[in-house]
């Protein structure tokens, strides 16, 4: 079935009528979690506007939309999930003496301060790659549609990024630059 490509205007204005309901349908594909449910439609809202995900007309727009919602829902909880695991793996390995754990606290946030420093170093393109995929847990395919470049380009800035930001932290000495 053929389908008019919307506007740019129109979309935003669909987007715009379906709002209450989008966020209402957002918090019960969220567990009820408002900054969730935000997360999950600004998410939905920039794929459905950049063109990420299109509107194929086999469905009503707001059937079409809601899918959206709940895939972006699912893909968010998935990241959360693996954020927990994460921490939960690094909660394990928190040392029980107090003052162990004051120290390495001390430690971890000099690292974090070094590695900020580090990062700031790096040219704009590589340093936006690589906050984009470990701060902002996105794949490298969807940093290089956030910076509006290639897969391939955005693969190279990436590689390029992470081996200049282990030879900055080599140079401080900083723990962790093998990553």
């Amino acid at each position: 079935m053929d389908v008019p490509e919307l506007t740019r205007d129109e979309l935003e204005a669909l987007l715009e009528r379906l709002h209450e309901a989008s966020f209402g349908w957002a918090l019960s594909c969220t567990e009820w979690n408002d900054a969730d449910a935000e997360d999950v439609l600004q998410t939905t809202y920039m794929k459905v506007v950049s063109g990420r995900a299109r509107f194929g007309g086999r469905s009503a727009f707001r059937t079409w939309l809601f899918g959206v919602i709940r895939q972006t829902a699912r893909e968010h909880a998935r990241r959360a999930r693996s954020h927990r695991q994460r921490a939960e793996m690094l909660a394990r390995e928190v040392p029980t003496n107090v003052e162990e754990s004051a120290d390495a606290g001390a430690e971890r946030a000099e690292r974090s301060r070094l590695l900020l420093g580090a990062l700031a170093e790096l040219p704009d393109r590589q340093r936006e790659v690589l906050h984009l995929v470990f701060y902002q847990d996105l794949t490298i395919r969807e940093a290089a549609e956030v910076m509006d470049v290639s897969v391939g380009s955005a693969r190279v800035h990436y590689e390029r990024g992470k081996k200049r930001l282990r030879s900055l932290l080599s140079e401080r000495d900083v723990g962790g630059g093998d990553e």
